[in-house]
């Protein structure tokens, strides 16, 4: 600790994000990567964008991205924001629109950047705990709060929710902000853009890191009443005009454009993770539901500590939560290709079989 930091750095404990590598060898299933690159029309559209209009600033209302979601969404403009990846994006959402009076609520086993984001913004939360089934239970947001966020699905665990269950917690909570984090809705649940209309207190953030196969592009987004977005421009334009590039813009343009490539990506995902769960339960593995593009597993005799050393030394990585202890016998898989999930139950076999 420095003493030169301030008392808010002072205090933080900051998101730890999944191991990355250079190797070649390592089948990388720890970061929910895409297995597949993005669109070759996002490739080609970033290409044509490499030029002398570099030395420009890009648009600061980014209203060609902007309409490019909005037309994927069957919204107007001023119902987008857009920012450089889902984390900047929900990094405002705690800024703009959480207030500080009553805690923010959230899942107990989640996105662990909400608890960070809280900490650095000084805003106070409270953690729900899912039940034993690890499902989230819309009744136990029935209180007093600053603002609720909930994955959907959620994170790590995988599992979805449900429109009901959104609708539910959206009527009984009419005077805040109710944040729904579709970073893995592409993946089998149903999106809750379609309630945007009827309730001007939700927002739905989404990402381009997952389905589109673009998580080293930096793109998400958010969508909502005219007002929640103003609220989410203000913050922006008070730390950052020029968020999103020329690059990133144009390559994000092309990939939501490109939804035939987009769904055949989805879709090859969808039954890989098939393939993978029925792998993992045929090895004595206990695999939640996923909607997503992981798995969320337990292994009925061998601790989930020693199997992911096992694994790193098998050159496969996957993640291994240790908080909440809840989780700790846990791993998170990522679904990749049909010959990669072949590879990883294989080598998973040998492992053990010893």
């Amino acid at each position: 600790m420095s003493r030169f930091w301030s008392d808010v750095v002072s205090r933080l404990s900051p998101y730890v994000p999944g191991e990355q590598t250079d190797s070649k060898t390592v089948i990388k299933l720890n970061t929910n990567e895409s297995p597949y690159g993005p669109s070759k029309k996002a490739i080609d559209a970033i290409s044509r964008c490499v030029g002398d209009d570099l030395r420009l600033y890009p648009d600061p209302r980014c209203l060609d991205l902007r309409a490019a979601v909005a037309s994927l969404e069957d919204l107007s403009v001023d119902n987008v924001f857009v920012g450089n990846g889902s984390d900047e994006v929900l990094a405002h959402v705690f800024r703009a629109l959480f207030k500080s009076d009553q805690p923010v609520l959230f899942p107990d086993i989640t996105y662990s950047f909400y608890p960070s984001y809280c900490r650095l913004f000084d805003l106070s939360y409270e953690e729900i705990p899912l039940n034993a089934d690890f499902l989230i239970e819309i009744e136990d947001y029935s209180k007093g709060n600053g603002g609720v966020i909930l994955p959907n699905p959620n994170a790590p665990t995988g599992i979805d929710l449900g429109l009901p269950s959104i609708r539910r917690l959206l009527e009984s909570q009419s005077d805040s902000t109710v944040v729904i984090d579709e970073a893995y809705v592409d993946f089998g649940a149903e999106s809750a853009v379609v309630l945007i209309q009827e309730f001007p207190n939700l927002l739905v953030t989404r990402s381009l890191s997952k389905s589109y196969g673009l998580a080293g592009l930096r793109v998400g987004y958010a969508l909502g009443h005219a007002d929640l977005i103003e609220a989410l421009h203000r913050v922006k334009d008070s730390f950052n005009s020029y968020p999103v590039d020329r690059l990133a813009s144009a390559g994000a343009i092309a990939a939501i454009e490109d939804r035939d490539y987009l769904n055949k990506v989805r879709l090859d995902i969808m039954r890989s993770r098939e393939k993978l769960s029925s792998g993992l339960s045929a090895l004595g593995f206990l695999v939640l539901p996923s909607a997503t593009n992981f798995v969320f597993v337990r292994h009925e005799r061998l601790s989930a500590r020693s199997l992911h050393q096992e694994l790193r030394q098998a050159d496969i990585l996957v993640r291994h939560f240790t908080r909440p202890t809840r989780v700790e016998e846990f791993l998170r898989i990522t679904v990749g290709t049909e010959e990669i999930v072949g590879e990883m139950l294989k080598r998973l076999q040998l492992i053990l079989a010893h």
